[in-house]
């Protein structure tokens, strides 16, 4: 076959986005690496390329960013601080390399052609978003009472307990999507908008800002610009729920955007949970009719595919 028909044959294959959790890398309630969830994870993107999909993925930095940051406030105080773009550089570094190490190990053992390919990946954001104003990401560990007095940062109570917040807004274009799909067309297995992307702001020239935004909807921006014909949220939570935890506690197989919303209306998707991704399904959803959606826990993907487990948005 020429590299010709090997390349149309490339384009032809389907695209699926899949975004790994923060927290299936790093837990910030057990400060553990947690090896098995990676392990179902590299589980679900070999049985996608399997079925034929060429991947890209992204994920998460919450725990990591907030652990760099803290090690910056309290050992690292004699030099010059780096601002908070400079961190989540720095966690695509870190992460994609952990991902692609472990990926690579993966595609040896199935003796699989496809290579990692690890993307510095910058996002815009509009300075004026007022996200700036009203940070809500939470970054790093569970703080205790005295590490909270001690550090001037804005705080807020998760499920887990106390965690930094800092600024998250909406991701406004990708600057990087051209390299992302050239290395797509490459048939490498592209890692990219690690930790949502690393946020800057069109001044002239891109300026870093100090913020994280969403993994989440990143990964639905990336779907929808690439017109990929899968987008996957890999989460903790094996499927999205009415009434979690309750009696009358109702798992959601298939729900559409109208049900979707009316579940972030009634505070059954809270924001430092699986609220951000209903979101991200529904933004994707409205920006492409033909995406399929599914959120799933690691381990899970070809079964939510199928509609036997996980969620999906139709």
């Amino acid at each position: 076959m020429d590299s010709q028909s090997s390349a149309d044959l490339r384009r032809q294959a389907r695209v699926a986005v899949y975004a790994i959790g923060g927290n299936a890398l790093s837990d910030p309630t057990s400060r553990k690496s947690s090896k098995e969830v990676l392990e179902k994870v590299m589980d679900d993107i070999i049985n996608l390329l399997e079925a034929g999909y060429r991947l890209l993925i992204t994920h998460g930095n919450g725990p990591q960013v907030g652990d760099l940051l803290m090690l910056e406030e309290t050992c690292l105080i004699e030099r010059s601080r780096v601002g908070l773009d400079e961190w989540v550089a720095a966690t695509q570094g870190m992460i994609g390399h952990t991902l692609s190490l472990n990926l690579e190990s993966h595609l040896s053992k199935k003796h699989r052609p496809e290579r990692t390919a690890v993307v510095l990946t910058r996002v815009e954001v509009d300075k004026s978003d007022i996200a700036f104003a009203s940070p809500t990401k939470p970054v790093g560990p569970i703080l205790d009472e005295d590490t909270i007095a001690r550090m001037d940062w804005d705080i807020a109570t998760t499920a887990h307990g106390a965690r930094r917040v800092v600024p998250s807004p909406k991701p406004l274009r990708i600057l990087d999507l051209e390299v992302i799909n050239s290395l797509l067309e490459l048939n490498a297995v592209v890692i990219c908008a690690g930790g949502g992307g690393i946020p800057v702001v069109l001044d002239g020239a891109p300026k870093g800002v100090a913020a994280v935004i969403d993994k989440d909807r990143v990964s639905a921006l990336l779907a929808c610009d690439l017109k990929a014909d899968l987008l996957v949220f890999s989460t903790g939570v094996d499927a999205v729920r009415r009434d979690f935890g309750l009696e009358s506690e109702e798992v959601i197989r298939e729900m559409d955007v109208d049900l979707a919303q009316s579940l972030l209306n009634e505070g059954q998707c809270p924001a430092g949970s699986m609220g951000p991704k209903v979101e991200a399904m529904i933004e994707a959803r409205i920006n492409s009719k033909t995406v399929n959606i599914v959120l799933c826990q690691p381990g899970d993907v070809l079964g939510a595919v199928r509609g036997d487990c996980g969620t999906q948005l139709v």
